[in-house]
């Protein structure tokens, strides 16, 4: 990776950027998508391949129960449920309509079976089983949901029910779903298997209804998991992700026509993800990117450096340079610390949302003695001199 040096600086004595451009790549099309709202993010390097009203509230309908989903795995961390522990079925559970698990109140699930039911059935019933076993009513359980979703920087998710039961207050952004989705595979990876089981019934009850929707988990595309979704007013959704090699994606779809578009528009997406795009390793730790000016230091510059080699995803048919900013205020007042974060390398890349490293010190820079400081002293007066000479 060469960096061309910047043609000027901004003037010593004001904050400003300094920047170090390199060629920059052909425009490239981005993928078309015959969905609502989409967001396609490649979790191996946080990059994000796609977005399309990603921001947007929308009803997620069983999308959301990813969310109930959380919270049980929250309490199984914290210990305070096992996967053995039982849960009754009131007879609100029972009369819940869509997709069950066809629980009765005489049934005494345990949670290894709710999680099961959930993600293969899809379970109505379920869903409520665990909200009223984790806080008394559903409620109350959509409350903790909404605490737990703005913690977590879910901020364009509202929940008014633990199933994605249709209703004008329940909605979630595709972006938050993705976000959801990442941490559950990240923070849960004891319980992520499930989301790849192809089929359960619990105590053998309606064996039609035991196979997972999700219509990628058959492919053999890497696809496991996450949950698909079905209103008429959301029409049809999947959260998804998929794992080949040494990356992972995560996409989420709504709003389309059929579970038919929904199943080709969710392979269409994982092919082209790891299809058009590569991991390329940009930058290598310890090698100076950039320099800085310092203000008061014994050493008049330091240079700019990154903590760990530097791995980015960039479009596959892509040639040539890669083009990258440093980006840091200027000058940096002493002391400064070997590893102190400075900057920040941003890469813009067609088809992938900016993404961007932090630049540390190479180097330690302590305060300057007296020289340095007659010095910085004599050149503010020169800097001072300089622009009252312009402005006469």
């Amino acid at each position: 990776m060469t960096f061309i040096a910047p043609s000027r600086f901004f003037s010593f004595l004001l904050a400003g950027l300094m920047a170090c451009l390199i060629a920059a790549p052909p425009a490239r099309a981005a993928f078309e998508t015959r969905a609502g709202a989409a967001y396609v993010l490649d979790l191996t390097t946080d990059s994000t391949l796609l977005v399309k009203n990603a921001d947007t509230p929308l009803p997620p309908a069983s999308m959301s129960k990813l969310m109930t989903l959380n919270m049980l795995f929250e309490a199984l961390r914290d210990g305070r449920v096992r996967l053995d522990t039982r849960f009754s079925v009131s007879s609100r559970a029972k009369a819940m309509g869509g997709s069950t698990m066809f629980l009765t109140e005489a049934d005494r699930p345990t949670v290894e079976d709710l999680i099961k039911g959930i993600i293969v059935q899809s379970g109505n019933d379920a869903c409520v089983a665990v909200a009223e076993g984790l806080a008394g009513t559903e409620d109350a359980f959509s409350r903790l949901m909404n605490e737990r979703a703005a913690a977590l920087g879910m901020t364009n998710s509202t929940f008014a029910n633990a199933s994605g039961w249709p209703d004008p207050n329940h909605r979630m952004s595709m972006k938050d779903l993705a976000t959801l989705a990442s941490r559950l595979i990240t923070e849960f990876p004891e319980y992520y298997d499930y989301f790849a089981l192809k089929e359960f019934g619990y105590d053998g009850r309606a064996p039609q209804n035991r196979f997972n929707r999700n219509p990628l988990l058959s492919l053999d595309i890497g696809a496991d998991g996450l949950k698909t979704g079905h209103t008429q007013e959301a029409g049809y959704g999947l959260v998804g992700s998929a794992i080949q090699g040494n990356r992972r994606i995560v996409f989420v779809l709504t709003g389309l026509s059929s579970p038919t578009e929904r199943a080709e528009e969710a392979e269409r997406i994982v092919n082209w993800a790891f299809r058009q795009f590569a991991r390329k390793t940009v930058a290598l730790k310890g090698t100076q990117l950039a320099e800085a000016k310092v203000w008061m230091g014994a050493s008049r510059r330091v240079g700019l450096t990154v903590a760990e080699d530097v791995e980015i995803l960039v479009p596959a048919l892509l040639r040539g340079e890669i083009a990258a900013e440093a980006v840091f205020q200027t000058p940096l007042r002493a002391p400064i610390k070997a590893g102190d974060e400075l900057g920040a390398l941003v890469f813009d890349l067609p088809g992938i949302a900016e993404k961007s490293v932090p630049l540390i010190a190479a180097k330690d820079v302590p305060r300057g003695g007296v020289i340095p400081h007659l010095r910085t002293a004599a050149e503010a007066l020169l800097g001072r001199a300089a622009m009252a000479v312009q402005g006469l």
